[in-house]
């Protein structure tokens, strides 16, 4: 039967289509989300099977799979000398992996929250940092401490403390905050294969969070300098630089201020101690406005110190207005939910404070 010019037209078209379609499922593909917990986890089993001196102590990170999971799995796999269960006493557990380094091994010495590593603080700065310098460069020490860090949900005064500026004030130590899943595979792995002691501090409330991961980040390969903080939203009005969780209030209270035609440059610390000046420095030039934000408390804290640097280097000269800190509140964190809230920053207070520095 012959066909119309109509019909083979029509049908031409329809085959395009068609083949349109299957070229657009083919090249988008959808990103792979992966939670803090799970990047950190393949991070771990990444390292231990690189290098068999790596190996990780703490309370209940061997046969209950860590206080969190994040060491899910390892305890079967790498076995009882690799994924070690210790008492809980963090002085005596915390000195055990500290002298293993100083004799060639890579501990990650995993505290089930940093509020604890006060019981081991001496084992961290007066043996960890120090040592090196002290024996003029002759002993390096190897080491990761890990856990969570800064305020959780409901655990109070105790239980709540955010240790980034308690760390980043000694030299001898590099301290790390990560944000999310690309942040945290790629700077614990770059900490476990630094010679220097690290402090890798970690956020509960993160831990179930998912992210998009490259294909990149996917890669055993992957890691992420330790000392480079990362812009994760470039803007024209106002600097916005944070570490850990409230990275995400900044890009949340950006995303806000876009609508009124404010755009927020959010700058992710990722390390806090050696600390990125220069991308903050850069920043400044362009925006002449700059805001910290963080969780912990505003006394000598990590948003203090980047206003110190800042004043005191050349992008001072750019600013068009004072430099305002966000921060928790300077009080002992209260268990009551709401007092809680009104104890660390919101999206609400960061909007504020940027639409204060603004002038608007």
């Amino acid at each position: 039967m012959a066909l119309s010019v109509k019909s083979v037209l029509r049908s031409g078209r329809n085959v395009v289509s068609v083949l349109r379609r299957r070229s657009f499922h083919r090249s988008a593909p959808a990103a792979v989300q992966v939670t803090v917990r799970d990047a950190l986890n393949q991070a771990l089993d990444e390292e231990l099977e690189r290098d068999e001196r790596v190996f990780l102590l703490g309370e209940e990170v061997a046969q209950y799979d860590g206080a969190y999971k994040v060491s899910r799995g390892l305890w079967k796999k790498y076995g009882d000398k690799r994924i070690i269960d210790t008492p809980i006493s963090e002085m005596g557990f915390t000195g055990i992996a500290v002298g293993a380094a100083m004799a060639g091994l890579r501990p990650i010495c995993e505290f089930m929250t940093f509020n604890f590593s006060m019981q081991a603080i001496d084992q961290v700065i007066n043996s960890a940092a120090k040592t090196y310098y002290m024996s003029a460069g002759l002993q390096a020490v190897p080491i990761v401490f890990r856990g969570p860090n800064g305020s959780s949900a409901g655990v109070a005064a105790q239980h709540s403390q955010c240790f980034a500026a308690w760390y980043a004030h000694c030299p001898g130590l590099k301290v790390v905050s990560p944000w999310n899943s690309e942040d945290a595979k790629g700077l614990l792995k770059a900490a476990i294969r630094d010679d220097n002691p690290v402090v890798f501090l970690e956020n509960e409330l993160m831990y179930g969070v998912p992210f998009d991961m490259s294909d990149e980040a996917q890669s055993k390969d992957f890691t992420v300098p330790i000392g480079k903080a990362k812009v994760e939203r470039p803007g024209t009005h106002v600097t916005v630089v944070s570490h850990s969780r409230y990275v995400g209030h900044c890009l949340d209270a950006a995303a806000v201020l876009a609508k009124e035609g404010i755009e927020c440059e959010v700058i992710n610390l990722r390390t806090i101690r050696p600390m990125d000046v220069e991308s903050i420095e850069t920043s400044v030039t362009k925006t002449n406005h700059l805001v910290t934000v963080e969780g912990g408390w505003p006394q000598f804290g990590v948003g203090a110190e980047i206003c110190a640097r800042i004043m005191e280097g050349p992008a001072f000269n750019y600013l068009d207005a004072p430099a305002t800190r966000v921060t928790g509140v300077d009080i002992p964190m209260p268990y009551a939910k709401i007092l809680e809230d009104n104890s660390v920053p919101q999206i609400k207070d960061i909007i504020f404070s940027i639409k204060k520095t603004l002038n608007v």
